[in-house]
């Protein structure tokens, strides 16, 4: 979205489906604890599988009204504490508006209701109507319609003047209150891809409110490039105090949501091509609540001699990923990776009573790995689950994958290929099934696989740079 004036509040339409993200949530979810046991942890989760607990966020149903025509269509979140035989009355400013309670289903279209109709929810467990839910968000155009204010743009030491977008976004529970809030990434005019030469403005990301309230701004600074791979952040509570933090790569002058510098203020890293590559780099977990950094290490791996990821010029040593995966079954884990077109390194840490722990590294360069197969095969993104039925996350990085424990689960040896999506694709067959595109000519253009082991159950033929594929 282009944003013609670099000062004020604007009011933006922000995309439909992330709207809907921060409204309903995703994966499983658990009641939110009450005004007066705000402090609660997260509730947890029995896995059916492996009587293991898994601790999730404590999210409020998430009632949302969208106007038609005709009506409004309510839905809400089913909690993954919920029973499975779980049925929902629907309320209209306190008058229930269903005949039956609802089963099988969060969704309940109110015939004729006006646009502004306030709504709640009430859960029925053996027959029992539980409490009133919040209040239901009214999307009474059709959408939600979030304020968001653009930075302020500049110019680069080039004389190359810039202004900011919105661009990537994450949802989390920013403040305990137990609704989703957004995470926005602003980018400038002039990103970059890694390929190109040339400076960027700052990177910088915000936290906000579904009424448009922004909690804090953070500005990753003059050494964290601007472009599509060079920052990936995740929103997740991972120390279970009931709020999400924020984790992403920073550097010397990344300024978090209190306006504390990391690192020197005056350090410039840049070179005259515009690229960053020397000078340290740090990972830092930022609170949710105010954006302010409350842990920062060594980002893990470091950089070390550019060209042994593959050029010297900057574009392969700056590819990075990232993703949450719960590698013990029970809490969640911070997945930070670089590299993809040839040495791989993913590391996995743990975010506890305010400190970052490393649980484990992945290398295809190390002695363990080197000359399996493992380099060479990423994506652009990870996909995380649990492939092999044991109740603890893998993750599936393109052409390979790596097991809980950071060991090397397998390898397609099929190299990196653009897109890939895990999941339940045939609910008829038992587990999870993936989904992935080859950019090399001499590969099968897409392959269905069974992740647990990276046994090719289909493909297509060797044909081309295959540079899209979906599978839902």
């Amino acid at each position: 979205m282009k944003h013609p004036h670099r000062h004020g509040r604007r009011r933006v339409l922000l995309p439909a489906a992330l709207v809907a993200a921060a409204l309903a949530g995703t994966g499983p979810t658990a009641l939110s604890p009450s005004s007066a046991d705000a402090a609660a942890l997260p509730r947890v989760l029995d896995s059916a599988r492996t009587g293991e607990t898994h601790m999730v966020e404590a999210l409020d149903r998430g009632v949302v009204s969208v106007h038609t025509g005709t009506g409004n269509l309510v839905s809400w979140r089913w909690l993954g504490t919920d029973p499975d035989d779980v049925a929902f009355n629907v309320y209209r400013a306190g008058t229930k508006v269903n005949s039956t309670p609802v089963t099988r289903s969060t969704t309940y279209f109110h015939s004729g209701a006006p646009s502004h109709a306030d709504y709640t929810v009430r859960a029925v467990v053996d027959g029992v109507e539980q409490g009133d839910s919040v209040h239901a968000i009214q999307f009474r155009s059709g959408y939600k319609d979030v304020p968001i204010s653009p930075p302020a743009g500049g110019t680069t030491p080039d004389g190359v003047s810039y202004t900011y977008e919105a661009n990537d976004a994450s949802v989390g529970d920013l403040d305990g209150d137990g609704a989703l809030d957004l995470v926005l990434k602003w980018q400038p005019t002039n990103t970059k891809d890694n390929s190109q030469s040339g400076y960027t403005g700052n990177t910088i990301v915000d936290g906000i409110k579904l009424d448009g309230t922004r909690l804090w701004r953070i500005d990753l600074g003059r050494n964290i490039r601007s472009g599509a791979h060079y920052t990936q952040f995740q929103v997740y509570d991972y120390d279970g105090d009931g709020e999400a933090e924020v984790a992403m790569k920073t550097a010397d002058g990344t300024r978090d949501g209190t306006g504390a510098v990391i690192g020197s203020a005056s350090a410039d890293h840049r070179n005259s091509g515009g690229y960053i590559l020397s000078g340290p780099e740090y990972l830092t977990m930022f609170n949710g609540r105010t954006g302010r950094a409350m842990g920062t290490v060594d980002y893990v791996p470091a950089r070390g001699t550019v060209s042994n990821w593959g050029d010297s010029y900057g574009n392969r040593v700056d590819r990075f990923l990232a993703g949450t995966a719960y590698l013990d079954g029970t809490r969640p884990s911070l997945i930070m990776a670089r590299g993809y077109y040839t040495r791989t390194v993913i590391a996995a840490w743990d975010w506890r009573n305010g400190s970052f722990t490393r649980r484990w590294t992945f290398d295809t360069n190390s002695s363990t790995n080197s000359g399996k197969g493992y380099d060479g095969q990423g994506s652009h993104s990870l996909s995380v689950g649990d492939v092999d039925n044991d109740g603890r996350d893998e993750i599936v990085y393109g052409s390979m994958a790596v097991d809980d424990n950071g060991n090397g689960l397998w390898t397609a040896k099929t190299g990196h290929g653009d897109a890939q999506h895990l999941g339940d694709l045939d609910p008829s067959t038992a587990g999870l099934e993936y989904y992935k595109v080859s950019e090399s000519t001499g590969q099968p253009a897409a392959l269905y696989l069974d992740p647990a082991n990276g046994a090719v159950r289909w493909k297509l033929a060797a044909c081309c740079d295959n540079g899209r594929g979906v599978a839902a």
